[in-house]
């Protein structure tokens, strides 16, 4: 796959398999998947794909997301143009969802920046039934049985980019990242266009936690694996200036819900000026919790005391746009 776009790479933990979404200009979007830990990988199954004749095209794969422990073969993938497809037999093949897109305001999904992308797929940790998905820019959208039906879940999120007497829209947010908290019920962060979000009540109702941040754009949030009041993101200027305030790179942590947030830098390079992006963040579940993310310009940070400390563990690599805490091979 060299020379590929590799959006996401994703392990199974289930199997311990890999999956990436791999996208080439030449032969198209696929899910390639690699039972070595990435030493040779498959050359992928029929990828997903909208019907024939569907105004739509899938031209990218954005986000892949393994199934739950009772569904062995399963995995979910959010595509480009939005939309998402699930397979049960490990990525052979894929079959759309298709009651996302045949919601009543998907006319609303416009491209953001980065396209007409679904590039965040939540399995509710604690109802089986119940899912969430974010796609630019339609917002975030809730799933109560396993995907037959949706609903917006956007209340109290601000598309700053609209009118003003338009700028809570149903759908139609510009949601940029969702993490759920995997010990309290309901709990989810959210990393918007513009402000970070917190709702106790699965989607139902968000309310604004950016006070305190010196930006309220970005790209990643991450909850901690074990503490529902602590939360990561890892701001930016605005959507015209893509780097980090003052050129100081910094992650910033609450540790009561967003009630305040402390600036975290120890370690990080200063000045800097560049980027992180949504899928470039990502926490393990070891005590203290482990935090990693990669740069635009290609550094990996790593984190092993839950913040308070980085180190550079790689440098000079590619733009760098997915970063997972996998197990050991």
């Amino acid at each position: 796959m060299e020379g590929w776009e590799i959006l996401h790479l994703v392990q199974d933990r289930r199997t311990g398999v890999l999956y990436a979404a791999a996208n080439s200009p030449f032969y198209g979007p696929s899910v390639r998947r690699s039972d070595d830990f990435g030493r040779t990988w498959d050359r992928g199954g029929t990828p997903p794909a909208y019907p024939e004749g569907d105004p739509e095209k899938v031209t990218r794969v954005w986000h892949i997301t393994p199934g739950r422990e009772g569904e062995p073969h399963r995995l979910y993938a959010g595509v480009e143009a939005s939309g998402l497809f699930v397979s049960d037999d490990e990525a052979e093949t894929w079959t759309e969802v298709a009651s996302l897109r045949r919601h009543p305001t998907h006319d609303s999904w416009w491209p953001g920046n980065g396209g007409k992308c679904l590039h965040t797929i939540v399995l509710d940790p604690f109802d089986e039934r119940c899912m969430f998905i974010a796609c630019s820019t339609g917002g975030i959208y809730r799933s109560d049985d396993a995907g037959e039906t949706w609903r917006p879940v956007n209340r109290g999120i601000r598309a700053e980019f609209m009118p003003e007497d338009q700028q809570f829209p149903e759908a139609g947010q510009c949601v940029h990242k969702v993490s759920a908290s995997s010990v309290q019920r309901g709990r989810l962060y959210l990393q918007n266009h513009g402000g970070v979000y917190r709702s106790d009540d699965g989607g139902e109702h968000w309310q604004p936690i950016d006070a305190g941040l010196p930006a309220n754009f970005g790209f990643p949030v991450v909850a901690h694996p074990r503490k529902p009041d602590t939360a990561y993101v890892i701001p930016l200027i605005s959507a015209e200036r893509r780097r980090f305030p003052n050129e100081r790179l910094a992650v910033w942590r609450t540790d009561d819900a967003g009630g305040t947030w402390r600036e975290l830098r120890e370690g990080l390079a200063e000045p800097s000026y560049v980027g992180v992006m949504r899928d470039a963040f990502a926490a393990d579940d070891a005590d203290p919790a482990g935090l990693y993310f990669g740069t635009t310009s290609g550094s990996v940070y790593a984190s092993f005391d839950e913040g308070e400390s980085w180190m550079e563990v790689a440098r000079d690599l590619p733009r760098i746009v997915s970063i997972e805490a996998a197990r050991p091979a």
